[in-house]
């Protein structure tokens, strides 16, 4: 190999491992408490059954963060900015800007409910201060994202997330599936309302519609000044859109690294579930998950399971926050200081472990609401990544728009069904 390739591989590899950040920070959105408790309850109640559903929303995740991501980086605008700018009318943002966070809230109460639960587990911390620890350490992630910058941030929510992905990943080794069993659960069906239910609530928390909004934030924020911004990118100069092309391959890689870590994960949860705790009783709480984990497999990876909850709800709530910070400036224009709009976020979880609700049923509850605020998020996405006055050449392929509005008609059509299933009583 010529010298000159020697010494300029390093370097290649530093600007490769700069370029990739975004996609990691964003999937932290799934593997937030929510998946936990869907993940874990699904292959405790179901075994198998439900792996094809994982799959399947892992796949479907990863053409819409790139798309999220692509908007971020050719237009130098988030998904919500890119909104504001086109609604006309102040009361179609302000009813957007409403279901939006309506959607925020219950992503809140997840992640906050997750993280008090896990300092309950480890530390015996009351679920209400623990909400209260968890929302509070999301306030000092934010100022690290508003104070050092993006980069910083992404560091601080890389590093809880390899603390995730050991803590949900540990107990499997100790505990491996059968193989056949989990072939078998890649085939589409479904046991009754209660399965669907379950469906539901995994792809919600699988496709977070804060997700989606942060993607493109989070590509403007490291991405754009390097990237011609606006809808001529493609037109504006040869240097300019190689530049361009360029980050978005190098987004593409950071997509498929975060959803390959992401996707692992939550596979790893329902197996190590269906594995371990399948026809155990109470194993469908994270609680009884918790407990029966120490029995079969050891205090290790009991305590593994809690550290990676922690982590789960702390990452996840400041990721979470920072969406719907992006989601009031661009729909609302108006900027709420920080504390106080974690304040208002926070106050429905608060209030649920306040009363005394059970945790993980709210968990999976939480997730269901998020699944009915994809729609609002993912189709005005594919329809502006179609589009050449947004996106100029960078605009998606025919392909890529079908592939999309698919992922649309079956996130809309598993929700309706799940809505005739419950008012029907079957």
């Amino acid at each position: 190999m010529p010298k000159n390739a020697v010494r300029e591989a390093p370097a290649r590899a530093r600007r490769v491992a700069w370029l990739l950040g975004p996609a990691l920070v964003a999937g932290v959105a799934y593997l937030d408490p929510g998946n936990v408790a869907s993940n874990m309850t699904a292959g405790a109640r179901y075994g198998y059954l439900l792996v094809w559903v994982v799959v399947l929303g892992n796949a479907m995740a990863w053409l819409i963060q790139y798309l999220s991501a692509k908007l971020g980086v050719v237009t130098g605008r988030s998904l919500a900015e890119t909104l504001g700018e086109r609604m006309r009318s102040p009361t179609g943002r302000r009813a957007y800007w409403l279901q939006a966070e309506l959607v925020a809230m219950a992503t809140d109460v997840a992640e906050v409910i997750g993280g008090a639960v896990a300092l309950w587990l480890l530390f015996g911390v009351p679920l209400l201060w623990g909400g209260v620890i968890t929302g509070g350490v999301s306030v000092v992630l934010l100022f690290v994202q508003a104070r050092r910058g993006a980069r910083a941030f992404e560091l601080v929510i890389i590093g809880l997330l390899a603390t995730i992905t050991l803590g949900f990943t540990y107990g499997v080794f100790l505990a491996p599936p059968d193989p056949a069993a989990v072939v078998g659960g890649l085939v589409p069906r479904f046991e009754g309302t209660d399965s669907v239910l379950l469906a539901a609530s995994i792809l919600g928390a699988t496709i977070m519609p804060h997700a989606i909004y942060a993607h493109s934030a989070l590509a403007r924020d490291r991405f754009a000044p390097a990237a011609e911004a606006g809808s001529a990118a493609a037109t504006l100069g040869h240097r300019r859109g190689i530049a361009t092309a360029r980050l978005l391959r190098a987004t593409r890689w950071d997509v498929t690294v975060a959803l390959v870590v992401a996707g692992t994960v939550n596979l790893a949860m329902l197996l190590l579930a269906a594995t371990t705790l399948a026809g155990v009783p109470g194993t469908d709480s994270l609680e009884g998950a918790h407990a029966a984990l120490g029995a079969s497999l050891g205090p290790a990876v009991a305590t593994l399971f809690a550290v990676g909850l922690l982590a789960s709800g702390l990452a996840s709530t400041a990721v979470g926050a920072y969406a719907g910070a992006e989601l009031m400036d661009a729909l609302l224009r108006v900027r709420v200081p920080l504390l106080t709009r974690r304040l208002v976020t926070m106050a429905p979880a608060l209030i649920v472990l306040g009363l005394g609700v059970d945790p993980t049923l709210a968990l999976v509850l939480s997730q269901v609401v998020l699944s009915f605020g994809i729609p609002f998020a993912l189709i005005p996405l594919v329809s502006l990544t179609a589009r050449a006055d947004v996106l100029g050449v960078y605009r998606n392929r025919a392909v890529t728009t079908a592939a999309g509005v698919a992922a649309a008609v079956l996130l809309i059509g598993l929700n309706g069904m799940l809505l005739w299933l419950v008012f029907a009583g079957r």
